[in-house]
């Protein structure tokens, strides 16, 4: 990103050869992400390239940004430019566009060109590709992205996290028969709406059981672990797990982000190491994008949950020294758990 701030501090002095493009907010979804009308062909047309660095104006705000394919592209908590659904989309990687910069619909969006091609070389780095053929996989298990969360004193066969197990998606129905096989009786849903979650009953007569006998919560959350709404959802997912019995099941649609952080989060409390909590994030990553360690991948998807631990810790790196006391301040502070509960909580895990 510091490559962003120059280009940033010289862009008066680039020399453009895209057209530039003037659109309007369109919509705006329930993670903050912020669409534009502006269509995919017609940046295309007007010379837009991803790994292009523009400049977003809209209402007050100056941004320059880059233009890239995934969220994960850029450093966690910066802003981008990316295509979704057919349009152009502005959004923040783990957090709330449209909070942050107070977007309004209707509101004008101009996107000028900074700089050609500035960033293809991190894209090149970060642009991590999967496929959804199961024979691409070695296992059922690196498929569904399906494991047992397994550190510091959580109790073999108590916690497991994995991939939506019920959903129009190649990988729920391996994600559901490794659900199924694990006993699970008690399912923290990160990702859907009591709605969607009756609409995505119809995948599996396993998850429709545990659902109507009132075994599985719907939270809904985004991925900004220090917006109000993500603190008062797991808050509520947690007191769920105190309330019901193990095997618990954390999972959101691709077991990857944000029941990444939810499982880094109990591990940690839970007396699980470092080292230990940051590999288990980045084997979704190893699992769906065959990342490698020693690699610059590797190493991105790596900073991704160190940031998010520092971001609990004012900024500040965390090691295992006070990494369960980061992560119960945040219980206690942000989530507003009382100890009694995060003992309970403890407990069950135990």
């Amino acid at each position: 990103m510091k490559r962003i701030l120059f280009v940033l501090i010289f862009a008066i002095f680039t020399v453009s050869i895209f057209a530039g493009l003037s659109g309007k907010v369109a919509e705006v979804d329930k993670y903050g992400n912020t669409y534009t009308d502006l269509l995919q062909d017609s940046a295309t047309e007007a010379g837009l390239e991803f790994g292009d660095i523009v400049e977003l104006a809209f209402g007050d705000h100056r941004l320059v940004v880059p233009f890239v394919r995934n969220y994960g592209d850029v450093d966690r908590g910066q802003p981008l430019l990316r295509i979704s659904g057919g349009k152009l989309l502005m959004a923040i990687s783990y957090g709330n566009f449209s909070q942050v910069y107070a977007v309004a619909l209707g509101m004008g969006v101009n996107i000028s060109l900074v700089e050609k091609g500035a960033y293809l070389g991190e894209l090149e780095i970060r642009n991590l590709v999967r496929t959804d053929v199961r024979s691409d996989y070695v296992t059922d298990v690196v498929f569904a992205n399906f494991r047992p969360v397994r550190m510091g004193d959580i109790a073999p066969n108590t916690l497991y996290r994995c991939s939506h197990p019920s959903i129009n998606d190649p990988r729920s129905p391996y994600a559901n028969a490794l659900v199924e096989g694990a006993g699970i009786k008690t399912v923290v849903n990160l990702s859907d709406s009591d709605e969607e979650l009756a609409e995505n009953y119809k995948y599996s007569e396993f998850y429709r059981s545990l659902g109507e006998a009132g075994h599985i919560i719907n939270l809904n959350m985004g991925v900004d672990l220090l917006s109000p709404d993500f603190a008062r959802k797991l808050r509520l997912g947690f007191l769920f797990m105190i309330e019901n019995e193990p095997p618990y099941l954390v999972h959101c649609v691709e077991g990857k982000d944000r029941a990444g952080i939810v499982s880094a989060l109990l591990a940690a409390i839970m007396n699980g190491e470092v080292e230990d909590i940051y590999r288990d994030y980045i084997v979704s990553y190893i699992n769906y994008y065959h990342v490698k360690p020693g690699t610059p991948a590797y190493a991105a998807v790596r900073k991704i949950i160190a940031d998010i631990f520092a971001q609990m810790n004012d900024g500040k790196p965390v090691d295992d020294s006070n990494i369960r006391f980061v992560a119960l301040k945040y219980l206690r502070n942000q989530v507003g758990l009382s100890l009694e509960e995060i003992q309970k909580l403890k407990a069950r895990l135990r």
